[in-house]
């Protein structure tokens, strides 16, 4: 992250005033996570995923001493939003109460040209500071209501891999704002600073980057298909019949991937992620194996962590990982001439 966007980051908060085919088992679900004693018996969540209920009832129970969960906002929009909407002034319009925002946009890696890449894990450590979380807190991410789930299971994946073992993703907050449960508006209150530490080491298994990708792309083209590559783009930018969001960004595809557009594992209606049974029957429908390990990838590898998410809530028992840099990486670093961009007619 560089300087800049740090100082701008902070200042979000400073300027602030006042107030049969899977099995059941997962790599990361389901994380339990303490948040609160009652009747001297400590509580979970027991899902990876929680459901606006669990965490309105954690969030009003007595701490009895304990740090309470936090929630963080964790809103972002493509950058050709028609109604140009940003995740912070969503944040600001409404949100569950005590929420942090996290900026998608700011937290990533200095080093890297690319929008989204995974940050250092001192940038993170940076970053989680000024949000006022500590390296045991409890938190759950969530998304815009408008969009209902989308960068927070991104956001959620990338806790997780830079050691924040505490994260859960709420499913979702149109729901919360449906069941009326309590939202807040307007700047947020100003948080105290703490002293996160950063993992010792990145977990470079859940990373995948352009060499490794453009090996197993190669290796498909020799019908060496030992890994699937999904690709959680709308159908017309996979097929190549859309255009990217990014100026002078081609669409299409690798050759060999799946298209899952992310959208078709979640409900039409609320934007929540389908029950298990239903993403079972999406993944089979696709052709995705059960026992191949999955890399995953999107535009800037936001919604590619959807698609990691409905897998583990699937039972995807396989490895699984996203390619960091995704479409607006291999667009730029491969081209049509080497077969390496594919096109095709929906």
């Amino acid at each position: 992250m560089q300087a800049l966007d740090l100082e701008m980051y902070a200042g979000l908060f400073a300027k602030s005033s006042g107030k049969g085919y899977y099995s059941r088992i997962s790599k990361w679900t389901p994380i339990k996570c303490a948040l609160f004693r009652t009747q001297s018996r400590l509580m979970h969540f027991n899902h990876y995923v929680v459901a606006p209920k669990e965490l309105n009832e954690a969030m009003q129970v007595d701490q009895d001493g304990d740090r309470p969960v936090v929630p963080l906002c964790a809103s972002w929009f493509l950058p050709n939003d028609p109604d140009k909407r940003s995740g912070y002034a969503t944040y600001k319009h409404e949100r569950i109460p005590g929420a942090r925002f996290f900026d998608l946009d700011a937290v990533k890696d200095s080093k890297s040209q690319l929008p989204h890449m995974t940050p250092s894990a001192s940038e993170f450590a940076t970053a989680m500071s000024i949000l006022g979380i500590i390296n045991d807190d409890c938190v759950v991410v969530y998304d815009t209501k408008e969009l209902g789930i989308f960068s927070a299971p991104r956001v959620a994946w990338m806790l997780k891999v830079l050691g924040h073992e505490k994260v859960h993703v709420l499913n979702n907050f149109r729901l919360w704002v449906e069941q009326e449960l309590p939202t807040e508006s307007g700047e947020p209150q100003q948080i105290a600073t703490t002293q996160y530490n950063p993992a010792t080491a990145n977990r470079p298994t859940e990373i995948v980057d352009f060499d490794k990708v453009r090996s197993v792309i190669e290796a498909k083209r020799k019908d060496e298909d030992s890994i699937t590559v999904i690709d959680a783009r709308p159908s017309g930018r996979w097929h190549g019949t859309h255009p990217e969001p990014r100026p002078g960004l081609p669409s299409g595809h690798m050759p060999g991937s799946i298209n899952v557009p992310f959208m078709d594992v979640l409900d039409p209606t609320t934007k929540a992620l389908l029950p298990s049974n239903e993403l079972i029957g999406i993944f089979n429908s696709h052709g995705v194996d059960p026992s191949m390990a999955v890399i995953s990838s999107c535009g800037t590898g936001v919604s590619a962590a959807v698609i990691d998410l409905a897998l583990a809530e699937a039972g995807h028992a396989s490895e699984r990982r996203i390619y960091d840099g995704s479409w607006t990486e291999w667009a730029q670093r491969v081209s049509e001439k080497d077969s390496l961009i594919e096109r095709t007619v929906a």
